[in-house]
């Protein structure tokens, strides 16, 4: 069984969104769940469970590991095998050891802008002076980036913080006009110019067929 995720409860819980068999069990970040379940039901895969930890961890990648460590011990007697749908994401390789540690594969590259466009494709960009967001950033940009950054109290912080990026880059998970105006609106706040490219699932779909294609 399979629930249709709400953005308000992903940012700060622990969701579980879909409930199959006690085979394979997916612990993914909250910011990747519509992803997650899309590829899930696109491809069959109801015999998958698939459970979130709270995507605002991204904010203090340091607690990833340590979340992610205990969501494993909590659920390890109960599936033959768990898989970690999470990147670096910032934790300086600490959840490269983790994982390795605890015997459960993860997710390649530094983030999910790189495994968004392809691993090796945005790699090939050697591009630093990019702002990214996802479908789940811009739909979340003031609860991810506005708030937390002081920006809604402080407008004068932006140049501050965003003088030396050069555009804001959407990575288009889904084609939809609605976001992408969304999207649009946040490069204007953050006086960025505005890039928008499709990626759809990049290398999150093609690791998912990976670890669960044939379980």
């Amino acid at each position: 069984m399979a629930i249709t995720p709400n953005d308000s409860d992903l940012i700060y819980s622990d969701v579980a969104l879909q409930t199959g068999t006690k085979s394979v069990l997916l612990i993914a970040c909250g910011a990747l769940a519509r992803e997650v379940l899309a590829i899930c039901q696109g491809n069959g895969w109801s015999h998958i469970t698939v459970t979130c930890l709270p995507a605002i961890l991204h904010n203090t990648p340091e607690k990833i590991p340590a979340a992610v460590s205990a969501a494993v011990e909590k659920h390890r007697a109960s599936y033959d095998t768990i898989y970690v749908l999470y990147a670096d994401c910032g934790t300086g390789g600490l959840l490269q050891a983790t994982c390795a540690e605890l015997g459960v594969e993860m997710l390649r590259g530094p983030h999910c802008y790189s495994f968004f466009e392809g691993n090796a494709a945005f790699a090939a960009r050697d591009e630093f002076t990019a702002f990214y967001l996802t479908d789940f950033l811009v739909r979340q940009f003031d609860a991810f980036v506005w708030k937390p950054l002081g920006l809604d109290r402080h407008p004068s912080l932006k140049d501050m913080y965003f003088g030396n990026y050069e555009k804001l880059v959407y990575q288009a998970q889904t084609d939809d006009p609605v976001l992408t105006a969304k999207a649009e609106d946040c490069a204007a706040r953050l006086g960025l110019p505005f890039e928008r490219r499709f990626t759809g699932y990049g290398d999150l779909a093609n690791e998912m067929q990976e670890f669960v294609g044939s379980a």
